[in-house]
């Protein structure tokens, strides 16, 4: 059975695959939405913020969460590479939406994921 869960900023398709006494074991299986670029605690802020680069959970990384975070998933589940591709195709075309400079910073740091993201699954982004 497969299951959505909100980690950080980023929302992924998981796999629950066993108990842990501080929650359950799960594995990522897909990514719906990419994590947010940018300092959380000054949202759309780029001047005297860290600018955090994140990036999604990987396939097949496993963490342990707490159950409650699950919620049932009955949707489609693809490829883990073809989820992230429209993951990142989706918050780019929302980026490009405003000429802001915490968007600018924002695609700054999806494009040089995207490079890093090609090294790590061997396709193009």
């Amino acid at each position: 059975m497969y299951f959505t869960l909100s980690h950080k900023t980023g929302k992924y398709i998981v796999e629950k695959i066993g108990d842990h006494p501080n929650g359950c074991l799960v594995q990522v299986i897909n990514v719906i939405n990419h994590p947010t670029q940018g300092d959380l605690h000054a949202r759309k802020e780029v001047e005297g913020v860290f600018f955090h680069e994140r990036k999604a959970l990987s396939h097949l990384e496993k963490r342990i969460v707490d159950e409650n975070l699950l919620k049932p998933y009955d949707g489609e589940v693809t490829d883990y590479v073809y989820s992230l591709k429209q993951a990142l195709d989706k918050m780019t075309t929302k980026l490009n939406q405003e000429d802001t400079p915490f968007n600018q910073k924002s695609l700054s740091c999806l494009s040089q994921l995207k490079k890093d993201y090609e090294t790590q699954y061997k396709t193009t982004f």
